[in-house]
């Protein structure tokens, strides 16, 4: 399968505005809505694309832990599968060097992660060694990235249309009432379907629609969630990703973070602790951009000290997501459906 620059042009609008409708979407690329709802449902069924729903992380709400996992060589397949099971395990990809394995994990709080995720990760047969380093501070995330396959115009116009729902336009609140258990029983379903209306989930849970639909808007109102659209990575025309651990001086985070952010790949920009206390994974063309992001990361960001880079092999699941070898999705889905948020 290839991507035609309509699909990329549609995938680029709903990474901007994940639940704009097609009526919308329409009026802004110049193609009938019912036209861009058929080419949707293609990419959907063909794992290109997708557009989910997950728990934002944001350290000041919740635990967002990154974990690094060695493990017996010929057990590396069983621990990758019972690793990928962990609905608190979001992410889990495979690494080239240092760690067989890297875990990006979201729980309610520390002692959760403890309970949930620490506690299986020591009975996982194969499992030899791992080591944890918690998010201080989330400076960007993979939902602000972006194709760049529309103009200044479309993306200005979409933006508005999409309003406070914009991907990336409102940043979670360091401050909110916790969801009602009703509301969080809408999570699974927008996890699975980030596009899913109040009238599709009002049918699954058998309430009614006016209900789910004010459920619904608390829910988006919260910013708990991050809404985005995925691509295959394949698809994306940066098949390479690499992760760096560096070190930046405690008060020049914010400085870094706002300098990292105009790299255009970017993938993930975040402050942690362990023996590094940054953390930057990005989306490259090739390996030898390995290279060359780090000369521009040393020139644009005086002090900081990359301290190792690790490609990775492939990505087995991504923010609840299974993939196929080939980047596309297998279609299932691990929500974090135990969470408590704000709870």
């Amino acid at each position: 399968m290839e991507l035609t620059e309509e699909d990329l042009a549609l995938i680029n609008a709903l990474q901007i505005a994940p639940r704009l409708s097609w009526a919308d979407a329409a009026e802004v690329l110049g193609v009938h809505a019912t036209t861009l709802a058929a080419r949707w449902e293609r990419l959907r069924a063909a794992g290109a694309s997708w557009v989910t729903a997950h728990l934002m992380g944001d350290p000041q709400q919740m635990c967002l832990a990154f974990v690094d996992v060695e493990c017996e060589m010929h057990r590396r397949d069983d621990v990758t599968e019972a690793l990928a099971a962990v609905p608190e395990i979001v992410t889990v990809d495979e690494a080239a060097s240092n760690r067989d394995l890297m875990l990006t994990a979201i729980t309610a709080s520390l002692e959760e992660f403890g309970t949930a995720v620490a506690s299986k990760l020591k009975d996982i047969d194969g499992l030899v060694k791992y080591q944890t380093a918690l998010c201080t501070r989330l400076h960007t995330g993979a939902y602000s990235w972006r194709l760049n396959v529309l103009d200044r115009g479309q993306v200005a116009a979409l933006r508005a249309k999409a309003g406070p729902e914009a991907a990336g336009s409102a940043p979670p609140s360091s401050s909110h009432e916790p969801l009602p258990a009703s509301h969080r029983d809408l999570l699974p379903f927008l996890a699975r379907d980030g596009r899913a209306t109040a009238a599709d989930i009002a049918r699954a849970l058998g309430r009614h629609p006016a209900t789910v639909q004010r459920q619904l808007n608390r829910v988006l109102a919260s910013h708990v969630l991050s809404f985005r659209c995925e691509v295959a990575q394949k698809f994306s025309g940066y098949p390479v990703t690499c992760q760096w651990f560096a070190n930046v001086p405690a008060g020049q985070h914010d400085a870094a973070a706002a300098e990292i952010r105009g790299f255009r790949n970017v993938r993930l920009a975040a402050s942690t602790t362990g023996r590094t206390n940054f953390v930057i994974i990005m989306w490259l063309q090739s390996v030898a951009d390995v290279l060359t992001q780090e000369l521009a990361l040393q020139q644009r960001i005086p002090g900081i000290e990359l301290v190792e880079s690790v490609v990775m092999l492939s990505s087995v699941k991504r923010v609840g997501w299974m993939l196929n070898p080939d980047s596309t999705t297998t279609g299932a889905v691990v929500p974090a459906v135990g969470l408590q948020l704000g709870g």
